[in-house]
């Protein structure tokens, strides 16, 4: 690709990560190289199973967090702002070493909305990014400054949810 472009996948529905997940998919059928670096996820614990699948196909899978202290009152803010600027220095690195077609930063607009990365800092790395590399950003609470530097905005809105008919998530489906 001469052009890469910004995706971001954001909003109260399911579906955020699905979508990025679907579109390696479709880079890794056609040869792309893909990274897929993940936030706030602790695939230990809960499965993810889209992680290993992307894998499978040839994805390379970074994984960034230790989760988020909603699920795991373990983790402290403190820990949390560590791990992400270490993270986002790897991935800066990686960026100018051998950049991939494809970067997807799953879960990385949580880190902004709740406080554990500067917005300013991720819309610097939005604009350093390598020409050539399409970058997707996932998660809840896209700001008005992060969507102005995208090319493409998707917001899932949840209108309905089984949750909220007492349905816990279901494996394979949710989770």
């Amino acid at each position: 690709m001469e052009q890469g472009l910004i995706h971001i996948y954001t909003g109260e529905g399911k579906g955020k990560t699905t979508c990025a997940v679907g579109l390696a998919t479709r880079a890794l059928g056609h040869g792309l190289k893909v990274y897929y670096a993940h936030f706030m996820k602790r695939p230990d614990l809960y499965g993810y199973n889209e992680i290993q699948s992307l894998e499978k196909l040839g994805a390379t899978i970074l994984p960034f967090t230790s989760g988020h202290p909603f699920c795991d009152r373990s983790i402290t803010k403190e820990m949390l702002v560590k791990e992400m600027n270490e993270a986002m220095a790897r991935l800066s690195g990686i960026l100018q070493a051998d950049p991939p077609d494809l970067l997807i930063m799953d879960e990385i607009l949580i880190t902004i909305r709740d406080g554990f990365f500067p917005e300013e800092e991720l819309i610097e790395f939005m604009k350093k990014k390598p020409q050539q590399t399409e970058l997707v950003l996932t998660g809840r609470g896209a700001t008005g400054k992060i969507i102005e530097q995208a090319d493409y905005v998707s917001r899932l809105e949840k209108v309905k949810h089984p949750f909220d008919q007492g349905i816990p998530a279901r494996e394979g489906i949710e989770f």
